[in-house]
């Protein structure tokens, strides 16, 4: 049985979300200081650094801080897994990669006969993916992933909200 699937809220589409609460001006602070957040070596150490950051924030930028606060649990979410995982999790680079791939090879054909040629495009640029992956080109190593199989730990899923 595989364990409770949990959301990662990516950190890059949030920051710039986060953005668009804050004068342009105090835009390149604010975000230094939320990726000191990021760079804590542990769970705890990276919540510390979100009551620091929050504090600094709350009297002068309030919205940017509401965001923040609400976002916690969604832009923490990886910490609960292995140090190696973080960059893979916190992020949809894998995920915009693959589509990228996808969008590059449909706009060679430029148009397509029907529904299903488009889904045999898309299939195949997936199965070359899978087959990279299977090659040891991969975000997770075979030995991690099992790892947290067997701790029971929550697999979390990778998304991006607006």
């Amino acid at each position: 049985m595989l364990p409770r699937a949990g959301w990662q809220r990516c950190r890059v589409h949030f920051q710039r979300d986060l953005v668009t609460a804050l004068p342009r001006h105090e835009a390149p602070a604010v975000l230094a200081l939320v990726r000191t957040i990021y760079a804590q070596p542990t769970g705890e150490a990276a919540r510390a650094a979100m009551v620091q950051v929050l504090e600094r924030l709350e009297p002068a930028v309030p919205k940017a801080a509401k965001m923040l606060r609400e976002a916690e649990e969604d832009i923490l979410a990886c910490l609960s897994f292995p140090r190696e995982h973080h960059s893979s999790i916190s992020s949809q680079s894998a995920i915009e990669r693959v589509n990228a791939e996808v969008d590059r090879q449909a706009k060679v054909v430029r148009i397509f006969p029907n529904p299903a040629s488009l889904l045999r495009l898309a299939t195949a640029a997936l199965r070359e993916q899978h087959d990279e992956w299977q090659d040891g080109k991969r975000h997770f190593s075979q030995a991690s992933l099992a790892q947290l199989s067997a701790d029971g730990q929550v697999l979390l899923t990778a998304g991006l909200v607006a």
